[in-house]
C-alpha cells in the first residue's frame, strides 16, 4: 500500500548516473470504454521518444518497454489509476494499483516523478483500524479499500484466567485486581504506539475493534485528539485475517463516507448559491474546465447526457453550436459528455467525485465543480 514512509524511501533511493521514467496512467473504465488508455500511452510513449536526446533515449529505452510490456499484459490487475516508476541503471521499479483516477503523465528525468502519489495521500482519507484484545492489540490502515496490517502490541505477561487454589494462591478479587493491573499496563502501551503511529500516518479517521469490553477500556483511555478521530466500533476477533478486518468495518467506512458525501453536496450547493468557489450545473462545469478554474468535479454516478465536443481542441459544451468558439474546428455529438468532463477534469490534475445517489444534487443538474479561483 502507498504511504508516506514508502515516499520517503523512494525518496532517498540511491541514484547513480541514469534516468527514471515515472507512467501515471488513468485506466478507469468509466473513462475509457474500449481501453483507450492503450492509446493514451503509446501517445505519450511517442511524444517522449521524439522529444527526447539521443543519448537519453538509448538510457530510458528499455524502461519504457518494459513498462509498454506490462501495461499490455496485465490488464487484469488494473484498477481505476496505475501508477509506475522505474530506471534500469538503478535497478529500481515499483508499480502502484490505485483505487482512483489520475492524470496521465509520463516524466523522464534524473529525478522520480512523485507529485502525483503524494496528492493522493493528502486528498483522500486514510483509515486506521485498532484491533485490540487484553494481551495484544494489530493496528491497521484502510486507503482506497486496501487494507494493510502495520503493527502489532503484545503484552505477554498479563495473568491468565484465576483457577481455585492456583496462581500464588491469591483471592479472587486481589486476583482480578491484578489482572486489571497488567491490563491497564497493556492499554496503556497500546495508547503510546497508537498516538505514536496516527501522529506519523496522517490518519484521518479510526475505528476500533475487539470485544465490547476491550474496546470500552481502551476507549476510555484516549486522549481527545484520538477520540474524535473515532467514527464506529465493531466486534472482530483478534485471530482475524485482514481481510477478514475490512469486511467487518467496510459497513462503518461506508456509512461515514455517505455522510460526507452529504456534507460535500451541501458545502458544493451553498458555494454556488453564494457564488463562491463554485459551479453547479453542467455548463457552468464545462465552462470552468475551459477555464481550467476547476478543483474537485462532483457528479451523481447515473447522470447521463449527451453534449458537444470540437475534435481539435477538446472544447466541451451542451449546447448546440458550430464551429467550435475557441479553433473553429467540427463539432462532434457525444452521448457521454460527463465522462468526458470528468476525464478533462483528471488531465488537468483536478480531482473528481462520483456520488451514489443525492436527490439535492441530482435536482440542482446533476454535477457541480468546486473551483481553484
Amino acid at each position: 500500500m502507498l504511504s508516506r514512509a514508502e515516499l520517503k524511501e523512494i525518496a532517498l533511493t540511491e541514484k547513480k548516473d541514469g534516468y527514471f521514467v515515472s507512467l501515471y496512467l488513468n485506466v478507469d473504465p468509466m473513462f475509457n470504454k474500449k481501453g483507450d488508455y492503450v492509446v493514451h500511452l503509446k501517445n505519450m510513449m511517442k511524444n517522449a521518444v521524439e522529444s527526447l536526446d539521443k543519448n537519453i533515449y538509448k538510457k530510458v529505452k528499455d524502461d519504457l518497454g518494459k513498462i509498454d510490456n506490462y501495461v499490455l499484459t496485465n490488464k487484469r490487475m488494473f484498477k481505476k489509476g496505475l501508477a509506475i516508476l522505474s530506471s534500469s541503471a538503478n535497478s529500481f521499479w515499483r508499480e502502484y494499483h490505485l483505487g482512483i483516477p489520475i492524470k496521465n503523465e509520463l516524466i523522464v528525468d534524473k529525478n522520480l516523478y512523485t507529485k502525483p502519489l503524494m496528492d493522493i495521500l493528502d486528498n483522500y482519507q486514510r483509515y486506521a483500524v485498532l484491533l485490540v484484545g487484553k494481551e495484544s492489540a494489530r493496528i491497521f490502515v484502510i486507503h482506497l479499500r486496501e487494507i494493510v496490517e502495520y503493527g502489532e502490541v503484545h503484552t505477554p505477561d498479563v495473568p491468565g484466567k484465576h483457577k481455585k487454589g492456583g496462581w500464588f494462591a491469591l483471592s479472587q478479587s486481589h486476583y482480578e485486581r491484578h489482572i486489571d493491573y497488567h491490563i491497564g499496563i497493556h492499554l496503556k502501551e497500546v495508547i503510546e504506539k497508537l498516538d505514536s503511529f496516527l501522529s506519523g500516518e496522517y490518519i484521518g479517521k479510526l475505528i476500533l475493534g475487539g470485544s465490547d469490553e476491550a474496546v470500552s477500556m481502551v476507549r476510555g483511555m484516549l486522549h481527545k485528539t484520538v477520540l474524535d478521530k473515532v467514527i464506529g466500533a465493531v466486534k472482530i476477533e483478534m485471530f482475524a485475517k485482514s481481510s477478514e478486518v475490512l469486511a467487518r468495518v467496510e459497513p462503518i467506512l461506508l456509512e461515514y463516507e455517505k455522510n460526507k458525501e452529504k456534507e460535500t453536496v451541501e458545502t458544493l450547493i451553498t458555494g454556488a448559491m453564494k457564488n463562491k468557489d463554485a459551479v453547479l450545473g453542467l455548463e457552468n462545469v464545462l465552462n470552468a474546465l475551459q477555464e481550467q478554474r476547476v478543483w474537485k468535479v462532483v457528479f451523481v454516478r447515473d447522470f447521463r447526457t449527451s453534449g458537444y465536443s470540437c475534435a481539435s481542441c477538446g472544447f466541451l459544451t451542451s449546447q448546440k453550436v458550430y464551429p467550435c468558439p475557441y479553433c473553429k474546428g467540427g463539432m462532434d455529438m457525444v452521448d457521454y459528455v460527463v465522462d468526458l468532463a470528468g476525464e478533462k477534469a483528471i488531465g488537468q490534475g483536478a480531482l473528481v467525485e462520483v456520488i451514489a445517489e443525492n436527490k439535492k444534487l441530482q435536482d440542482a443538474g446533476g454535477i457541480g465543480a468546486f473551483l481553484r479561483f
